[in-house]
């Protein structure tokens, strides 16, 4: 009776805690009973996130930010998108975390500590643009299942850690290499222990760019708890997804990798255009690797109302997945006749460029301002939707932001 007395005074008071305020007769709460409050997180708390941020899913936690969130030229956490296939790791024991590295086409099996990592190789630090494959999805039509981002799942964050291609040299490669898959942490949601949740990678030759780092900090401090954290795999340029959180394990394959999240539709378009609701084969989708080219007016918030002849001035950002951003143009007329914005340079290879324009409006009215970018192979944006997919991946149309003019 004692020992129950006192688990049930340690639970109310861990209770109290974390609501910041006693519970009114909580002496005669009923055992086992947690109170509402409790019972759904908030995640912006539990993030560090920015409430303007827009929760998608929390089974598992999926969250966008809206475009005035994107503005600036660093991503910070709170503006951070999230995108998790299943559980995030209830238990970090960051002492005892190792990377192993396995698979047909490894020379020897071998794993490193943590400290191994960080003393062992060179760190680099690059600014690196990381999309979500199905940002956009919401716009498809018909609909493509699955989360329904809009256009928050990009961020550009720099990335601290030390270059895979470095550590598969000191782990030692076969010549028959093709892929590299990760394997991670996080748990499935049906809580069977046996199922990986994802496991995705990418060929040979993306794994040994400069830029493909095994990552420990984020914006120089250790990344955040749901954005991978001790360590990160990091593929700029590529779907987000190919770069796997919570990382514990790297295979060589000598095939394309086939873990979870690689096969049938999942990040795969059809090789061919198909019309919009088209049932298409597993064998006539292809892979995504590179991001297409993409632009965000992250300045003014859509809605802005500005009096006639005020100046009116846009900023953004820019990608164009392994290329970069040739020219990013404006239309205030529903993309009849386009100008041309400043566009500055990348901070490095794969990190996001950003424009900014001064706009004259020549009469009162209702405004939309367009955006497109076009990259180094001279491919732009399409103004609206491009071409349909089952699930919804890769829409690269058009930002456009309200404005009134009075």
């Amino acid at each position: 009776m004692k020992r129950r007395n006192f688990v049930k005074s340690t639970l109310l008071g861990s209770m109290t805690t974390a609501l910041g305020i006693d519970i009114a007769f909580g002496a005669v709460m009923p055992e086992g009973y947690t109170p509402l409050a409790l019972q759904d997180p908030d995640p912006f708390k539990m993030f560090d996130k920015d409430p303007q941020m827009v929760v998608l899913n929390d089974k598992p936690w999926n969250m966008e930010a809206q475009a005035h969130l994107l503005d600036d030229k660093i991503t910070p956490n709170k503006y951070m998108f999230i995108r998790n296939n299943g559980k995030i790791p209830e238990t970090i024991d960051v002492d005892n975390w190792t990377l192993g590295f396995d698979g047909e086409s490894v020379k020897q099996q071998k794993t490193y500590t943590l400290n191994e990592l960080k003393t062992n190789f060179k760190q680099y630090t690059y600014q690196l643009t990381l999309e979500c494959g199905g940002n956009g999805r919401s716009e498809f039509d018909p609909p493509a299942k699955g989360n329904q981002w809009t256009i928050g799942a990009v961020s550009c964050a720099t990335w601290t850690g030390v270059r895979l291609k470095d550590v598969l040299e000191d782990v030692g490669i076969k010549d028959n290499a093709v892929y590299i898959g990760y394997h991670a942490a996080d748990t499935h949601l049906s809580g069977d222990p046996s199922k990986e949740p994802i496991s995705r990678g990418v060929p040979i030759a993306k794994a040994l760019q400069d830029e493909t780092l095994i990552a420990f900090k984020m914006n120089g401090k250790d990344i955040p708890l749901a954005h991978g954290y001790p360590l990160r795999l990091i593929v700029g340029g590529w779907p987000a997804s190919a770069s796997g959180k919570w990382l514990n394990r790297i295979s060589i394959r000598n095939k394309v990798h086939d873990g979870p999240k690689m096969t049938g539709t999942a990040y795969r378009v059809p090789c061919k255009p198909v019309a919009p609701g088209e049932k298409v084969k597993d064998e006539d989708m292809c892979i995504i690797e590179s991001m297409p080219v993409k632009s965000l007016i992250t300045y003014p918030k859509s809605g802005a109302t500005i009096k006639k002849g005020s100046s009116f001035n846009i900023r953004g950002h820019a990608w164009a997945g392994e290329l970069e951003v040739s020219k990013v143009e404006y239309s205030i007329d529903f993309g009849s006749t386009w100008k041309t914005c400043q566009l500055e340079a990348p901070a490095n290879r794969l990190a996001w460029q950003h424009f900014k324009a001064s706009i004259e409006f020549p009469q009162q009215g209702y405004y939309e301002v367009w955006a497109r970018a076009t990259d180094s192979n001279n491919i732009a944006q399409p103004m609206l939707l491009p071409g349909w997919n089952p699930k919804g991946y890769l829409n690269n149309a058009c930002h456009r932001i309200a404005v009134k003019v009075s």
